[in-house]
């Protein structure tokens, strides 16, 4: 073997091995990103649809004025019943648009009354009745809610509330931390969607259920 060889060979190891290398650095980072998402992630009492005791759960930071956040509804929901008992959702608000802080605190004044996929359905479904220009009217979309069976008198008063305000600024605050500048942005079991797109979304569901179950 002469030295020509013994170079080609040993410039291979050392390739494989940095490649290597990196790919476990990305995953103790990705691992350490999740981690330290947690405490931002866990919210008590946050909406939530699926299993309760899911060993998987994707954290969903939305706006209910975000057009992709409606087109997700339908794609996430499919999600959860397709990988029933194992996955759930959590909702968290990120109000982006212009008048949506309002909005949200409307939905959240539904989930006190057990109404807020309700509510948020019918949000998604008359969308482009109370968001104009991306910019929402927070009236419009009260006046689809209060459609819904609940008290009209008690959403009013804890729409705004000083309690709700104070979940909808938790909610904001987390989103500062984890860099939430966009919707929906999604996390699973606390790892980031780093690059945006459906499929990508159910191949990290996949490798986390794999990885859990």
């Amino acid at each position: 073997m002469n030295n020509k060889t013994l170079f080609i060979g040993a410039a291979l190891l050392f390739g494989l091995a940095f490649i290597a290398s990196i790919t476990v650095y990305k995953s103790q980072k990705t691992s350490q990103i999740a981690n330290e998402a947690l405490p931002a992630l866990e919210l008590k009492n946050a909406p939530f649809k699926g299993g309760r005791n899911a060993k998987v759960t994707i954290v969903e930071f939305f706006d209910p004025a975000c057009g992709t956040c409606s087109q997700f509804y339908p794609l996430v929901n499919n999600l959860v019943k397709k990988y029933r008992g194992k996955v759930k959702v959590v909702m968290r608000y990120a109000p982006l648009h212009k008048g949506s802080e309002d909005v949200v605190k409307m939905l959240e004044a539904a989930h006190l009354q057990g109404q807020f996929w309700p509510a948020l359905e019918l949000l998604f479904a008359n969308q482009q009745g109370w968001v104009k220009h991306h910019v929402s009217n927070p009236q419009s979309a009260l006046a689809g809610i209060t459609t819904l069976p609940l008290d009209h008198q008690q959403l009013e008063s804890d729409w705004q509330s000083s309690k709700v305000a104070k979940i909808i600024a938790q909610d904001v605050l987390d989103g500062k931390k984890l860099k939430v500048r966009a919707t929906p942005q999604f996390f699973v079991n606390g790892k980031p969607l780093v690059v945006f797109g459906y499929q990508e979304l159910v191949n990290l569901i996949e490798e986390t259920i794999a990885e859990v179950y």
